[in-house]
């Protein structure tokens, strides 16, 4: 859902040149600018590799939902396929950007009581020793989607079904926690192109981000 809403920003952003999607299905969006690699293994990129330098910029939004999941076999989702395409990036451009989709409430001790927490804080510290231009962690809470974009989880969508009509009242409540799918884009280009003031960037963060 996210990385639907990041590759709509990019696409429209007259600055952007070339925008790559890597993934195991095609994303489907129309665009001059628009290379699409369809990549069945996302554990390994040594096929593809001559298709993945010169770029600027990476926004890694692949993820999935820890319901549900072994800690093992969420930890090889969550870290291995992260770290193996960035491990590939920094040897290839060492002079791009790295931002990362992590999650509000990360753990960036790897020690906490919460699974998903742990895992996505040693990705995000593993992320950080990486030898990029910059690298910056997003951390968002809740994520509004927006222009028909849909989450491919089911109970995600089922809470965004239910919760539309109080969305904006929470938005007017609490303006720094939620966040729409156009402003995570937004505030990614922005990190890209001009920097951020953390590596780790909370919903305000980004937010402000998205505004600058």
């Amino acid at each position: 859902m996210v990385g639907q809403g990041v590759l709509r920003e990019c696409l429209l952003d007259p600055e952007v040149e070339v925008v790559q999607t890597v993934g195991r299905t095609a994303a489907g969006a129309q665009s001059a600018k628009l290379r699409e690699i369809v990549h069945a293994d996302l554990w390994h990129y040594d096929s593809i590799e001559p298709d993945l330098s010169g770029f600027d910029a990476c926004f890694f939004c692949l993820g999935v939902a820890s319901a549900g999941m072994a800690e093992g076999d969420y930890e090889r989702v969550t870290y291995g396929i992260t770290l193996a395409a960035a491990e590939t990036l920094a040897r290839l451009d060492p002079q791009m950007t790295f931002i990362y989709v992590s999650g509000q409430g990360t753990d960036s001790s790897e020690h906490g009581r919460s699974m998903w927490a742990r895992v996505k804080g040693k990705t995000e510290n593993a992320l950080l020793r990486l030898p990029f231009k910059a690298a910056y962690m997003f951390r968002p809470g809740v994520i509004e989607p927006l222009h028909g974009i849909r989450s491919k989880t089911a109970a995600y969508r089922a809470f965004y079904a239910i919760g539309k009509p109080v969305l904006p009242l929470l938005r007017w409540i609490f303006p720094d926690s939620i966040l729409t799918t156009e402003q995570v884009g937004r505030a990614m280009l922005a990190a890209a192109r001009n920097g951020a003031s953390k590596k780790i960037l909370e919903s305000k963060d980004i937010r402000a981000l998205a505004h600058h």
